[in-house]
C-alpha cells in the first residue's frame, strides 16, 4: 500500500514463504527491500533532492567506472587457520588444517581453499594488519577509522560515502553506494555506516533486510511481485502499472514531489531490477557460485554465497561501492567449535570469492574493480578449551584483488605462532588509501568539512597507498 505522504518511501519485494520463517511470520527468503537508506530514514527521493540542491547541479557520471566490493566477515575470521597457517607450531596452536601450495611459488593457504589456491596469482594476502580496534563491529572495515577515536561532527563517513561524494553515480539509475549488508542480530555486524558529515545523500542504498527484517509500517509493498517473478518483466511492469493507477486514483501520486516520482522511476527501472535478477545470469556462471543458504547463522549474516555474484552485477549496472557481510565468524564461545564451523564455511567463501575474482578477470573488470575481504580482528593462536579461538586484535589478515593491483604475493609476516607482525605492519588506513587511489580518488586533493567547519581528508595526512600493491 502507498506510504503516507511526507514519510520515507521504500519498496519491499516478497518471495516465496518456506515452511520456516522469522519470529514475525515472514519467511527467511521472502524479502528484498529496495529504497530505504540505511540510517536516519533517508530515502531515494531525499537523496535525489539533495543532489539537485548541490552547488553544481546534478552529478554527472564519469567516463571510467572504478568500483570497490567490500566483503566483511563478521565476528573475526581466524587468520592462522585461513591465510597464515603455522604447520610447525604445537598442535594447540597450529590446529587441524594443513597448508596447500597455490599457483604462486612459496605462497600457501588453508587446504579448504582449493579454488583460490589455483588462482593465487589474481589476489594478494596481507598477513600483518596491525591496528585492529578490537570491537565486534564492522566500523573499521567500513570507515578505515577506529570507533573509539573521537568522531568528527556529523559522524565518520563510510568508504562508499566518500566515493559517492567525489565520483557521483556512474549511472543515474543505480546509486553509487550500495549495501548488501544484512541486518544482523548483533547489530554492529550489519552496519555499513552512513554518509557522516558528507550528508545522508551519500549513505548506502540498502538492498537487503535482516532477521526480523525491521520493515516500517509505512513501507510501500508492491503486492503480487515476488523474487521469482522478477524474471517475468511483463508481469513486473503490469504490477507496477496497477500500483501507479491505484495511487493516482487516490490522488497520492499527485501529492508526491518530483523527487519521489523520480525515485519510483529509478526503483522500477530495468537496470536495477536486472542486476538483482539472477535468472538473467548465465546458468553456467551462476552455478560456479554455489547455492544460497538463507538461514541466518545465529546473530550473524546468512550464507548467501550468490551475493558475490549480485555484487558483481551491481557494479556492472553502475554501483561504485558495494558492501556485503557473509556468515558469522565468532567461534570461541560455549559452542565455539572453530574447526567444525570452518569446515562448513571456508568452502563457501572459497567458492564465492574465487567465482567473483574469476568473473572480474573474464569480463575485463579486474583493472577497475577492487575487492577486499576482511573482518574486525584475528584470532588467538592458542585454541581454548571449547575448541575455539578467542579475540586477537594484535594482528589480522585480509585478501585484496582486482583494481589493477599487484597480486600474486603475500604482504607482511607474523612470528612463528602468528601472534604479531614481524615484517611490514599494515594499518587499515593504508588499505583504504590503496582502495581510494584505485577507485580514482586523489588522496591529497579531496577535502571536506564536518559540521563544525573542520577540514577532513580521505585518510590521515601522511598515509599513502601500499607501495606493494600500487
Amino acid at each position: 500500500m502507498p506510504a503516507r505522504l511526507g514519510t520515507p518511501a521504500m519498496f519491499t519485494i516478497y518471495g516465496k514463504s518456506p515452511a520456516r520463517g522469522f519470529c514475525d511470520g515472514l519467511g527467511r527468503r521472502d524479502f528484498l527491500t529496495v529504497g530505504g537508506m540505511m540510517l536516519g530514514g533517508l530515502t531515494l527521493p531525499q537523496m535525489l533532492r539533495a543532489e539537485a540542491l548541490s552547488s553544481d547541479g546534478a552529478v554527472k557520471p564519469t567516463r571510467s567506472h572504478k568500483a570497490i566490493i567490500n566483503v566483511f566477515l563478521p565476528g573475526g575470521p581466524p587468520h592462522l587457520d585461513m591465510w597464515d597457517l603455522k604447520p610447525d607450531a604445537p598442535s594447540e596452536i597450529r590446529g587441524e588444517f594443513s597448508p596447500i601450495q597455490t599457483n604462486v611459488p612459496g605462497m600457501e593457504i588453508c587446504e579448504l581453499f582449493p579454488r583460490l589456491a589455483k588462482m593465487a596469482d589474481k589476489f594478494a594476502i596481507i598477513r600483518s594488519l596491525a591496528d585492529c580496534d578490537g570491537g565486534h563491529d564492522a566500523y573499521q572495515c567500513m570507515t578505515g577509522r577506529k570507533k573509539g577515536a573521537q568522531a568528527p561532527a556529523g559522524g565518520q563517513p563510510a568508504m562508499g560515502a566518500w566515493v559517492s561524494k567525489v565520483k557521483g553515480p556512474a549511472n543515474q539509475a543505480v546509486p553509487a553506494h550500495v549495501s548488501l549488508m544484512y541486518k544482523t542480530g548483533h547489530a554492529p555486524w550489519g552496519d555499513t555506516g552512513d554518509g557522516g558529515y558528507l550528508g545522508m545523500a551519500h549513505a548506502p542504498f540498502r538492498l537487503v533486510g535482516g532477521q526480523g527484517n525491521g520493515m516500517k509500517s509505512d513501507s510501500m509493498v508492491l503486492n503480487g511481485i515476488t523474487l521469482d517473478r522478477l524474471q517475468d518483466r511483463h508481469n513486473l511492469r503490469q504490477s507496477l502499472d496497477v500500483y501507479r493507477r491505484e495511487t493516482d486514483n487516490r490522488g497520492a501520486m499527485g501529492g508526491l514531489d518530483t523527487f519521489s516520482q523520480q525515485a519510483i522511476g529509478i526503483l522500477t527501472s530495468s537496470r536495477m531490477a536486472d542486476a538483482l535478477d539472477l535468472s538473467k545470469e548465465d546458468p553456467a556462471v551462476l552455478a560456479r557460485y554455489g547455492v544460497d543458504d538463507p538461514g541466518f547463522e545465529r546473530d550473524g549474516a546468512p550464507r548467501m554465497v550468490r551475493n558475490f555474484c549480485i555484487a558483481r552485477r551491481l557494479v556492472e549496472a553502475g554501483a561504485r561501492v558495494v558492501s556485503m557481510n557473509f556468515v558469522r565468524w565468532d567461534w570461541h564461545g560455549p559452542d565455539g567449535k572453530n574447526f567444525v564451523q570452518a569446515r562448513k564455511d571456508f568452502p563457501l567463501l572459497d567458492q564465492g570469492l574465487s567465482s567473483l575474482i574469476g568473473d572480474l578477470h573474464e569480463r575485463g573488470m579486474d583493472r577497475d574493480v577492487s575487492v577486499v575481504v576482511w573482518g574486525e580482528f584475528g584470532r588467538t593462536p592458542k585454541i581454548n578449551n571449547q575448541a575455539g579461538r578467542d579475540h586477537w586484535p594484535r594482528v589480522a589478515a585480509a585478501v585484496v584483488a582486482g583494481g589493477g593491483m599487484k597480486t600474486g604475493q603475500v604482504i607482511g609476516a607474523t612470528n612463528k605462532y602468528a601472534e604479531h607482525p614481524t615484517e611490514r605492519p599494515v594499518n587499515f588506513q593504508e588499505v583504504f588509501a590503496t582502495l581510494y587511489s584505485k577507485a580514482g580518488l586523489n588522496l591529497s586533493a579531496v577535502r571536506e568539512f564536518d559540521l563544525r567547519g573542520r577540514p577532513h581528508y580521505l585518510v590521515d595526512p601522511g598515509v599513502e597507498p601500499m607501495r606493494e600493491l600500487v
